[in-house]
């Protein structure tokens, strides 16, 4: 049959064959990006056009700039529905010239904003959230 070397070589080898067909596949790592979907921009209030969200994570990128007199400016932005037309929640509420990031989180569906702003230039970028697999991390 075998002898001893030989059979002390085979189980090596079925050894090392099995544990290399038995282990798990490295998990991919993942990442979170921002794709962005709309901007706007403006001085004084507006409402802005509806915009369609398929994922629960976004924000806005927003600025006020040259304020007329110096603590004189605001930026409110508030999330509205656009189905329904009720106001979701204040994503920013701001005096003064600055910028910032705001983030949202409600159930996906399409969404407009409605800006107050009083003595300031204004942009509004917003971006949603996009989980994907990052290249070469398996």
């Amino acid at each position: 049959m075998f002898s001893a070397g030989s059979l002390k070589i085979y189980c090596a080898v079925l050894l090392a064959a099995a544990s290399t067909c038995c282990r798990a596949a490295p998990k991919p790592k993942l990442a979170t990006g921002w794709r962005p979907i709309v901007s706007f921009s403006g001085r004084g209030d507006d409402q802005t056009q509806s915009f369609d969200m398929d994922s629960g994570v976004w924000r806005i990128k927003w600025s006020a700039t040259h304020e007329d007199e110096p603590g004189t400016g605001r930026l409110r932005i508030t999330v509205h529905s656009a189905v329904s037309g009720r106001p979701l929640s204040v994503a920013v509420d701001h005096t003064g010239p600055g910028k910032d990031v705001a983030y949202v989180s409600e159930e996906p569906r399409l969404f407009h904003l409605v800006i107050e702003s009083a003595h300031v230039d204004w942009t509004a970028s917003v971006e949603e959230a996009v989980t994907g697999e990052v290249a070469g991390s398996r």
